[in-house]
């Protein structure tokens, strides 16, 4: 752009967040660039859930060819082929962005892309310039650079490893301690895992994903022990990483007493910060908060009001969908469109281990925090399609407000457990009772059955709740 036209908005950077807020912005008729450091489709294409997805389904694949001798079809032992596996793993990166990351729909809307350009900085308010000489001047901005693993002031870190590096490895390590256990940490260990990995899953906290229900966490970390994963929640602190003749070793203590872990290879995953650092904010006069997140509000209008910021560069929900929601969000605003907020009501969150677990709305204790609630659990264990598979581990739990009866979170741990929750969600979003779930006829037998089953218990128990209520009025 070196001396031409100012553009309208300039996007920086090309993931789910920024692909979203170059096509509304372009929908609504602004001149539109977008500029990306790397290729088109961002993290999410390159290093997110495109390539851990794919990863998963030969995790899954594997577990499923264990299992045909009990359907009667005979087959050899099979035999994990890594680098095959990452050929594959290129070649639906590759598919996705041809054809499922927007890009046909973004030359559509006239967007002008800008790729491996290398870092943008700002010069000023209204001045980018990138490494590769491009120069921009625009009257709005978005930043959507995403973020980055989190380092820790550690002795030793270098020795460590970025889920980044565990999914671009060419040979399957014999052994993997993994360092965090949100949804990140507990993907590699699961996946590795299950390609004959001896894992060691290391979680600081009480338990493994913290942030999920707590019998979520119980039965995925009782699922994990079961596969051959060694768990240890609350182990202490880190206090050095060094090197050993096979790899790494961790040592780490806790309440005085030392201990320490080896493994070939050693994985941190322990958050995530915004990939700012290259961006110059200062010039531009955009503030971050305490975290190292631009702040931004509930617009996504940074402190500087023309800037503008999704995804999760603003460190809110650091997840695909609703860096998507983001993006049309500010996309819309910097368009110039009437001003829309962005919300947070129902958040789906699931995750490809094995087994799958995914939640929608609130878990039970958060629930019980303002509400008197109705819980309903389905085991695995006791639904037809679940026995039919062979796929009994897991169980769906339904939280309901006893007072108004509408769905407040539904829990899942078992197979298609994130797809299953997506149902959740709608009936969540739309406000819907639990009886009025319970009565949808849903197909059968199905993994999402499970869930009108869990409704109509719960709904049950309401109806008994009133039918005593009156008997006991009457008497």
């Amino acid at each position: 752009m070196n001396g031409s036209a100012p553009m309208d908005v300039v996007v920086i950077g090309a993931g789910p967040a920024g692909l979203l807020a170059a096509l509304r912005a372009g929908d609504l008729g602004a001149r539109i660039a977008l500029v990306t450091r790397d290729a088109f489709g961002g993290m999410a294409a390159h290093d997110g859930p495109v390539p851990v997805r794919t990863l998963a389904q030969a995790a899954r694949l594997l577990r499923d060819a264990r299992q045909l001798g009990r359907y009667g079809i005979a087959v050899t032992e099979p035999v994990l082929d890594y680098e095959r596996l990452l050929k594959r793993v290129r070649e639906v990166a590759g598919d996705v962005r041809t054809h499922a990351a927007l890009r046909e729909q973004i030359a559509a809307a006239r967007v002008t892309v800008h790729e491996h350009v290398g870092a943008a900085r700002f010069v000023d308010p209204h001045t980018l310039e990138t490494q590769r000489g491009l120069r921009f001047r625009a009257e709005k901005f978005i930043l959507c650079t995403g973020g980055v693993s989190r380092r820790l002031p550690i002795p030793g870190f270098e020795l460590t490893k970025t889920h980044s590096d565990a999914w671009s490895l060419t040979t399957v390590p014999p052994s993997m301690v993994v360092v965090g256990s949100g949804a990140t940490g507990v993907q590699v260990a699961s996946v590795f895992a299950a390609f004959g990995t001896q894992v060691q899953l290391f979680e600081a906290g009480a338990r493994i994903l913290p942030t999920e229900d707590e019998d979520v966490s119980a039965a995925v970390a009782e699922s994990f022990r079961q596969a051959g994963i060694v768990v240890r929640e609350a182990f202490g602190t880190i206090e050095r990483f060094e090197t050993t003749p096979g790899g790494v070793r961790m040592v780490f203590s806790r309440d005085g007493v030392r201990d320490s872990a080896e493994a070939a290879l050693v994985v941190v995953a322990v958050g995530w910060r915004a990939d700012t650092s290259a961006l110059n904010l200062a010039a531009a006069g955009v503030e971050t908060d305490s975290r190292g997140f631009v702040r931004v509000d509930a617009q996504l209008r940074t402190s500087v009001p023309h800037i503008f910021a999704a995804g999760d560069v603003t460190g809110r929900r650091m997840l695909v969908p609703q860096a998507l929601q983001d993006g049309f969000v500010a996309g819309s605003n910097a368009a110039r469109a009437p001003m829309i907020s962005v919300t947070d009501e129902v958040c789906p969150i699931g995750s490809f281990t094995d087994p799958e677990y995914a939640q929608a709305g609130l878990t039970e204790a958060k629930a019980r925090q303002a509400h008197d609630v109705v819980v309903a659990v389905v085991r695995f264990d006791s639904t037809t399609r679940t026995l039919i598979d062979g796929r009994t581990t897991g169980f769906c739990k339904l939280i309901v407000d006893r007072a108004t009866r509408k769905l407040l979170g539904c829990h899942v741990v078992g197979e298609r457990a994130v797809d299953l929750v997506q149902t959740a969600a709608i009936a969540i979003a739309a406000g819907m009772r639990v009886e009025e779930l319970a009565r949808v006829p849903l197909s059968f037998p199905t993994y999402t059955g499970v869930l009108g089953r869990a409704a109509a218990i719960a709904a049950r128990q309401l109806q008994v709740d009133v039918d005593r209520a009156r008997l006991a009025e009457l008497l």
